[in-house]
């Protein structure tokens, strides 16, 4: 990471940080449904899962992951609710190749920095037959526009896929990709087929 887009990030994170005690009370639930879909369709049996940029662990709780996010002020949160939780980056996650079941990323991979580079992260330590659930907003229906415009006005250095793109990611870094739910919401798994 370098320059702007260094500081842009380290903006993000320290806006995170100071918007963990209200997160939780403005945020949206969860469609579980739509996780566990993705989750299903693992070639693998489900035991180690994290959740990346997982902040207060609303989505985690729900599947039993591991949060992961760089954000200190949303750990707390996490581990408030009996998460165990990790401090990193999704460019360098702390877990060894091929250790995990399943990770997820919930309403979070527009945040990212590096996004190519996090995806292939997040499939260098699933496992074979393990899954990648991202659930993310499309920026190509009218809601996503507005979200990516609204993002951009408060700071945030968001940028945000259409499905397709999303699909085409993770097969660029090495995942079979199945689409789960199409919409603002969006929700692609990709499946790890490495041996």
């Amino acid at each position: 990471m370098c320059g702007a887009r260094a500081s842009n990030v380290n903006r993000d994170v320290s806006a995170f940080d100071r918007f963990a005690p209200l997160y939780d009370l403005l945020m949206p639930a969860t469609d579980d449904t739509a996780l566990r879909k993705g989750l299903a369709v693992a070639g693998r049996e489900i035991n180690r899962i994290v959740e990346v940029g997982g902040g207060s662990g609303r989505a985690a709780r729900s599947v039993g992951a591991v949060v992961v996010d760089p954000a200190g002020g949303m750990l707390r949160r996490a581990r408030r609710r009996g998460l165990e939780t990790v401090r990193a980056s999704a460019t360098e996650l702390p877990h060894p190749d091929g250790s995990l079941d399943a990770v997820t990323v919930v309403d979070a991979l527009h945040h990212f920095p590096n996004r190519r580079r996090c995806l292939a992260e997040m499939a260098r330590v699933l496992a074979p037959g393990g899954v990648l659930v991202v659930r993310e907003f499309d920026r190509s229906t009218r809601r996503g526009r507005a979200l990516a415009a609204a993002e951009s006005v408060v700071g945030f250095d968001s940028a945000f896929y259409t499905a397709a793109e999303l699909e085409a990611e993770l097969e660029a870094v090495g995942l079979d990709p199945r689409p789960i739910e199409y919409g603002f919401e969006t929700t692609i798994a990709g499946v790890a087929t490495g041996v």
